[in-house]
């Protein structure tokens, strides 16, 4: 077969942007110029005009684009294309491109571009810094004849463009390695250098002729003498440097430099985080060397405020320009002055930043992906707000008022004097004042110099107003509208103002106070828009709520005078927590009031229709809550509710708090939850006070404040729309926005007894928003693990196989704790949206991810096959669970839930508003609505609990060492039990003390799902490898979302870097299963791990318990926030087991067995422990109720106390060591799960194929033959002893047994050096192996006559990459996704006719 039969096809790379380039186009093309962006190995090609990427190239191969070099001037073609020359390098290597600009005959503004290669140059000897097109000072031509090329030793090579040779090279004699560099100049004459060196300093020099050398004039080559440098011959004139300046006073490293216009200041920006301007001094034409007193210090301010690294810079007329590893971009004036900043990326930094003072456009890019484009103004005052700029700022105003009755201007003030209570917009140019002398004003805002003032009521005399609501409706086209204004005074009383008319013709329709509460006991009055404005909500410091009904309907239509209206109390709620409530949401058709109180808590009361339709006043009773939810936001405030209706039976509901973050709860009615499904965190902002959903294209908004900031937030594009300083939210403010918040924003504070009022509104039109996101948001740090989303789990259920067929969701673990779902389109061959769906506890590093999708059913021993489906249903769960498990640092397990739904044949998740705000979509094509249909919620979070010095292991170590019978141990953390003498003589490194404890992490999760036949209840069992040596077996229990430690995988003498497991079933049915798992160590060696036994008697066990009150939906995902934050320990008393249980008391052969087939006689002890019948005592204060230890969650069992937790945990050891496999760590697994169809049914095959840092792979081929007929089986009594292996030969071969099972472990090929660099990444079905390694590499292996045979490599753009997992496409054909420092999708395709061999 030829290798031509194999192709490897690079997809679009999703990772850091290192290069950006404007290139400016003639105007008649385009207003704006093209973005030039290098990523990874590819740059791409934007027009700014409509946002959009035109193309994108692939311009090197395994090799980071570092930078982008234009030609200033290009060349008019045939037509109106332009072609432009352009210089791109990277590491080592430089490449000059012809870039051709076409616009579309066919639409109106719409461009092609087409990158052809000119030349490749020669590969240098060091690192490329800079490139710049020079001209011939010899020729009239405007065209560039020369590339200046600067590398990292501090010498320029000149490169000639039009003979494609190296023309001359010149070499500072500063010989020192730089950091950075930067040319200035049109010609090599006048080209002067500024090298970053390794020493903190700047050297600046030019490039002079030497002595007696002559320049050529055009390209003759008569009478030049070759100079010969590493291998190059040079035909130019020989150059030399000359010293210009030596500038001195970085402290650290200096990353980028910039040059003035006029070459005469430079702009440098360090490790140091400082940014320095510098003035140049006349030039000194003698060389560096000669010269020892050259130093010109600072001459300029330093520019201080970054927290972090500076990485790149650029400097103008007006402006200086930094970006920094703090994520933020920062504006200067030359004064050193800081005009505003900018921090709208996330991870690891701002990379580059640019900057055009011809449209004042603002460029930044960074390591997260994102590309995102402000538009700046500058006027005579300086620069103006960035945020949500247009071409026009005319239309932003600023007012400042004072009330009528004001003291002044922030004088002094005294008991009489008047100043504000409260605020609120019923419109852009309408404002409501009140005061604390109890007067409603109104102000009617045509322009900053047209203000009026309006006097509406004086509504206390005696008392000052306490809180304000407001209900506008202006339906009328004229502009007449109708606001009801709700005030509570100091009194305890309630004031209705009806306020008609249009904004400058304005009048009272009527008032009508009642008393509401007891003096100085009303906090809140509240309108609800599903309400209108027939009732109204006040609120009192105890948590209660008061439902008034206003009769009639109080229409303006129907006044006829004061007086006349009555109002009844028809409802009383009281809250459980006694708590303030803050803010609260109706629903008429939902039946529903949900209220948030002062300290994060959320309750549900029932508003029945007949309530509301009622006149009659309320009895007195005060109804309770039929549901809530303790800390929704930690202990911070709850700032707004919003219901949202999903269906008959469900509901969902938005909160927002002061703790910075957007969470979701869901009411089942059916089954009477309240259940946390998800939270947004807006890091930005440390108090969100509502969220704004438009249905313009732009996206939806969060308003809150950020220190004393006020900011409006675009949570589609992770845009800053608006930040105004106003002191904070503590102050009296009001804010106001229109359907686009870009274009239509008000906001108004109170500071120094003067109400500022900043407003943009803007009427409807074409013109471009700023600021705009043009490429997809991504992790901001480096990647560890990776997984397919399995398309049959959105389509199963569902005929709709053409969604998965078209694109690939993939989820991502990254270093700064976060977990993504990111979409690949396959017809467009690029990556569409990312959404975020949760972050671990404190940020705490994802190391794992793993996907679990198929069920697997467990037949218990009193149901007979052909009745398991007759059984109970249940009522929990209807379809089958499809879970994403994250594992990561500080031993954090994280489980998320697909939720999928059917409406109207199309398939859409519960959190379909939820993802709308997560995710960034620049894909606007009909399966755009596809990618809303697949989401994850956050399901469970575990934590270990904090042990007592040493309790963990070393109290098992002391145990054991007291007998060599069976040892029961309890304690808080983990106990053995049957475990072998053997384990008791480890060595002592076995056994190591805690002190590190809060430095373990997890290192690799897999997991699968188990049911039991017809129950509804699914078991999630995660098996965990973590980095103090020891490897878990855990238990999810769905829907209760309770953990339990089921097996411990011990003795290992090192820790376990990759797990794989598989489920091989025992007959032709399907049905029993044999679980094993497999595990590669930081030693070389694979050991196999028998858990059928611990599975099997676990299902037992859990199915005789009552769970369904132990439903634990009142938790939240733990976020590192305000006092929610960080980790949360939690100590419980270590107990000793004063009796052994009955079951330990065996003799040692039983031991044996049981340690040797993993698992336990069943038993059952679960069921005594739940009813407190068990004859063993953990203390003398809970020897009736003995509790149930499940993972670290606490839950009450037929009442026992949640303090008095023991866990039971039962320790296995390997069926079989296969040691030496690899020569160092073991750093992937993956395990095949194709049945070899040449064999009989009794015979299952798989694969499992290893890479570790020794740069090897190993594939080993695994028969099983279930129930062997062999003479001497029925004398084997199932005793299997664990076997150990050498080093693995090819070929060689080894038996034991598996629960009575033949096991043949088969070595079928080892490649000592599949790849340069450790191996990270491996997968196999059987056929195809394909591996990832730090060399860049993906190899594809076929596995043919038990050898493995290479059948194809690719150099791919992702550095450093750490994951790979690939999906099945059809026949030899696959989608290979690699992750690392970003994600590039691969596909591997082979010719149809192609006959494979195993």
């Amino acid at each position: 077969m030829e290798a031509t039969e194999w192709q490897l096809r690079r997809g679009q790379y999703l990772g850091e942007i290192s290069a950006l380039c404007f290139l400016h186009l003639p105007s008649h093309l385009s207003s704006l110029p093209l973005l030039l962006a290098g990523t990874g190995s590819q740059v791409l090609v934007y027009d700014l005009v409509s946002g959009k990427i035109i193309r994108s190239f692939q311009v090197f191969e395994g090799i980071r684009v570092h930078g982008i070099s234009l030609e200033t001037s290009h060349k008019q073609l045939v037509g109106t294309a332009l072609d432009f020359q352009v210089s791109i390098y990277g590491e080592r290597r430089v490449k000059l491109f012809s870039l051709r600009i076409v616009p579309d005959s066919e639409q109106k503004h719409s461009l092609d571009v087409e990158l052809t290669l000119i030349h490749s140059l020669p590969k240098f000897g060091y690192w490329v810094l800079d490139v710049c097109f020079l001209k011939n000072g010899a020729t009239a031509s405007e065209e560039a004849s020369y590339l200046a090329i600067g590398c990292s030793d501090n010498s320029v090579y000149f490169w000639d463009i039009l003979r494609y040779n190296l023309y001359s090279q010149v070499k500072s004699s500063e010989r020192c390695l730089l950091y950075s560099m930067k040319m200035f100049g049109s010609e090599i004459d006048s080209l002067r250098v500024a090298s970053g060196t390794i020493f903190n300093e700047i050297v600046v020099w030019k490039v002079a002729l030497q002595n007696h050398a002559t320049i050529l004039g055009g390209h003759e080559e008569n009478h030049v003498q070759l100079i010969r440098d590493c291998d190059f011959f040079f035909p130019g004139p020989k150059y030399t440097d000359a010293l210009i300046s030596r500038l001195v006073g970085h402290e650290g490293s200096i990353f980028r430099i910039a040059w003035f216009a006029n070459g005469m200041k430079l702009l440098s920006v360090s490790d140091d985080r400082s940014a320095r301007i510098w003035e140049i001094q006349a030039e000194k034409r003698i060389a560096c060397n000669a010269v020892q007193d050259g130093v010109n210090h600072l001459a300029g301010p330093v520019l201080f405020g970054h927290n972090a690294r500076i990485w790149d810079c650029c400097i103008f007329d007006s402006l200086i320009i930094t970006a920094g590893e703090d994520c933020t971009c920062r504006v200067w004036d030359h004064d050193g002055r800081e005009l505003y900043q900018i921090k709208e990326h996330v991870g690891r930094g701002v990379w580059r930043c640019l900057y055009d003072p011809i449209s004042s456009l603002l460029v930044t890019a960074g390591f997260d992906s994102a590309i995102k484009v402000h538009q700046l103004h500058t006027s005579a005052k300086g620069l103006e707000n960035p945020y949500a700029s247009e071409d026009c700022s005319d239309t932003k105003e600023v007012f400042a008022l004072t009330i009528p009755n004001s003291s002044g201007h922030g004088g002094p003030m005294d008991s009489k004097s008047e100043y504000v209570r409260c605020l609120n917009f019923s419109r852009e140019d309408s404002l409501y004042v009140a005061t604390n002398n109890g007067y409603l004003y109104h102000a009617s805002l045509l322009n900053k110099d047209a203000v009026k003032w309006t006097e509406l009521a004086r509504v206390s005399e005696d008392a000052p107003i306490i809180c304000m609501d407001l209900m506008s409706n202006c339906s009328d086209p004229s502009g007449e509208f109708e606001d009801w204004v709700a005030l509570g005074d100091g009194k305890g009383r309630i004031t209705i103002v009806l306020v008609v008319g249009t904004c400058w013709n304005m009048k009272v329709e009527f008032t009508f106070t009642w008393s509401a509460e007891k003096e100085r006991h009303l906090l809140g009055t509240y309108w609800c828009k599903s309400l209108e404005t027939r009732f109204i909500f006040t609120a009192d410091p105890g948590g209660r709520l008061k439902l008034w009904k206003l009769c009639n309907n109080l229409s303006s239509s129907s006044v006829a005078g004061r007086g006349n209206y009555d109002v009844f109390l028809i409802a009383e709620y009281a809250s459980c927590f006694g708590l303030r409530i803050m803010c609260l949401d109706a629903s008429f058709d939902e039946e529903l009031l949900v209220c948030g109180d002062i300290r994060g808590n959320v309750l549900l009361f029932s508003l029945p229709r007949c309530l509301l339709c009622s006149t009659s006043v309320a009895a007195d009773v005060t109804s309770s809550p039929m549901n809530h939810f303790k800390g929704a936001h930690g202990v911070s405030t709850v700032n707004s509710v919003t219901i949202s209706s999903l269906s008959s039976d469900k509901v969902e509901i938005h909160l927002t708090g002061a703790d910075g973050c957007i969470c979701y709860l869901r009411q089942d009615r059916d089954l009477h939850t309240l259940e946390f499904i998800g939270m947004k965190q807006v890091k930005e902002l440390s108090t969100i006070r509502s969220i704004f959903n438009t249905d313009h294209a732009v996206g939806n908004y969060v308003v809150g404040f950020a220190s004393s900031n006020f900011i409006i937030w675009n949570l589609t594009t992770g845009t800053k729309v608006l930040q105004i300083t106003c002191g904070g939210w503590r102050r009296p403010h009001a804010y106001y926005l229109g359907h686009l918040p870009e274009k239509m924003n008000c906001f108004s504070f109170v500071k120094d007894d003067i109400i500022y009022i900043h407003r943009h509104w803007m009427p409807d039109n074409d013109r471009k928003i700023y600021p705009q996101n043009l490429h997809l948001q991504f992790h901001g740090k480096e990647i560890h693990s990776l997984c397919f989303i399995s398309g049959h789990s959105l389509c199963s259920s569902y005929e709709n196989q053409g969604l998965a067929a078209e694109s690939f969701w993939v989820a991502t673990g990254c270093e700064d704790g976060t977990v993504r779902l990111t979409r690949y389109e396959l017809g467009m061959e690029n990556w569409s949206s990312s959404q975020h769906l949760g972050e671990h506890v404190g940020g705490s590093a994802v190391r794992s991810v793993c996907f679990v999708s198929k069920m697997h059913i467990f037949i218990p021993d009193s149901i007979s096959i052909p009745n398991i489906f007759c059984g109970k249903k249940g009522m929990l769960e209807d379809k089958d669970p499809f879970i994403l498990i994250s594992v990561g640092a500080k031993r954090v397990v994280t489980a998320w839930k697909q939720i999928v739904t059917m409406n109207n044949k199309t398939v859409s998740t519960i959190c379909n508003e939820t993802e709308k705000k997560n995710e960034n979509n620049f894909t606007k094509n009909s399966s755009t609505a596809a990618m809303s249909s697949l989401s994850f919620q956050w399901l469970s979070t575990d934590m270990p609990f904090r042990h007592p010095s040493n309790m963990k292991r070393q109290n098992t170590k002391e145990a054991l060492k007291t007998t060599g019978d069976i040892i029961s141990t309890t304690s808080d953390a983990i106990s053995t039990e049957s475990v072998s003498p053997k384990y008791g003589a480890m060595e002592p490194n076995q056994c190591p003390e805690d002190h590190l404890e809060n430095d373990w992490r997890y290192l690799d999760v897999t997991a699968f799902l188990v049911k039991e036949a017809g129950s509804r209840i699914s078991i999630c069992f995660v098996i965990i490898a973590c980095s103090d040596a020891t490897v878990m077996l855990r238990a999810l229990v769905l829907p209760f979302q309770i953990w339990f430690d089921v097996a411990s995988l011990t003795p290992l003498s090192s820790p376990v870097l990759a797990l794989q497991h598989i489920v091989i079933p025992k007959g032709n049915m399907q049905i029993g299963s044999l679980y094993l798992a497999i595990t590669g160590s930081t030693d070389g060696s694979i050991a196999i791990w028998d858990l059928t036994d611990c599975v099997e008697n676990f299902m037992r066990q859990i199915s005789g318990l009552e769970l369904e009150n132990c439903m634990e939906n009142q938790k939240r995902p733990r976020t590192g926030r305000g006092s929610q934050g960080g980790r949360w320990w939690r100590s419980i008393d270590n107990h000793i087991a004063n009796k052994k249980p009955e079951h330990s008391i065996l003799g040692e052969t039983a031991n044996i067995q049981f340690v040797s087939d993993g698992c336990t006689k069943p038993d059952n002890d679960m069921e005594n422990l739940v009813h407190g019948t068990s004859e063993s005592s953990i203390s003398e204060q809970s020897s009736v109720h003995v509790p149930l230890q499940v993972g670290n969650q606490a839950l009450v069992f037929s009442g026992i106390k949640k303090d008095k937790l023991s866990p039971q945990t039962t320790v296995l050891m390997a069926v079989t060591v296969l040691h030496k496999i690899h020569q160092s760590g073991v750093n992937c697994l993956c395990v095949s799960d194709i049945k070899d169809h040449s064999l009989p049914d009794s015979m299952f095959s798989f694969y499992v194929v290893s890479g570790g840092d020794d740069q090897a792979i190993n594939c080993l081929r695994c028969d099983l033959e279930i129930n062997p007929r062999r003479e001497n089986s029925q004398n084997l009594n199932g005793k299997i002893h664990c076997t150990t292996v050498p080093v693995a030969m090819n070929n060689s071969s080894h038996h034991f047994l598996i629960q009575n099972h033949q096991m043949q472990v088969l070595h079928l090929d080892k490649i000592t050096s599949a790849h340069t660099s450790a191996v990270k990444g491996v997968w196999t079905d059987g056929v195809w192996i394909f591996s990832v390694g730090l060399d860049q590499r993906i190899r594809c292996w076929n596995i043919s006559q038990y050898r493995l045979t290479e059948r194809a490599h690719l150099i791919i753009s992702v550095p450093e990459p750490e994951a790979l997992d690939v999906k099945t496409c059809g026949r030899n054909h696959y989608q290979i996704a690699v992750a690392g420092r970003g994600m590039q999708m691969i596909e591997f395709r082979s010719s149809d006719g192609m006959d494979t061999e195993k």
